[in-house]
């Protein structure tokens, strides 16, 4: 891509652009490609550049990325992300696609204590701490910010949960 005067993005190295009479932007990330320009003609160039080093399919407009579903409305101008079946999936994966959602997330004032923890051994293994925290941490990175503060809080306790609760 720098070889064809794309410049690589200092904040992360899965983006790059170019500047034309317009910018015209390629995300990659191991085999998805995501290309964003408002000129057609620098996007159709982009891919037939693309698809003489790659074997690739030119699978249309973008509906998803990464996992993440893209909507967009053309008439204002605006663009949405969402990971909702990603959380869907996580919340199945890690046995609690029944429990009941909450509207406030964790309030500033809460803190831990051993009734928060799992009593049994059995109930620690029913969820794999470890895991449940970086896949929600995948969330926060991409489209919930609102999550960074609860996500830093039950992270404190990733090693050991049980032997951790309440020594904040």
């Amino acid at each position: 891509m720098v070889k064809t005067k794309y410049n690589r993005c200092e904040y992360d190295s899965c983006v790059y652009f170019k500047q034309n009479d317009d910018l015209t932007y390629l995300l990659l990330y191991v085999d998805d490609t995501l290309i964003v320009a408002r000129n057609k003609t620098h996007m159709q160039k982009l891919k037939a550049q693309l698809k003489k080093e790659f074997d690739m399919k030119d699978l249309g407009e973008a509906k998803k990325i990464l996992g993440m579903k893209i909507t967009r409305d053309r008439g204002s101008s605006r663009l949405w992300l969402s990971q909702k079946n990603y959380i869907l999936n996580v919340l199945e994966r890690f046995n609690m696609a029944e429990e009941r959602p909450i509207t406030t997330l964790l309030v500033g004032h809460f803190k831990s204590s051993s009734k928060h923890c799992p009593q049994l051994p059995e109930e620690m293994s029913r969820v794999p701490y470890a895991s449940a925290v970086g896949s929600l941490m995948y969330d926060l990175v991409c489209t919930r910010p609102d999550l960074a503060y609860a996500i830093s809080i039950v992270s404190r306790f990733i090693s050991n949960l049980g032997s951790n609760i309440g020594k904040q």
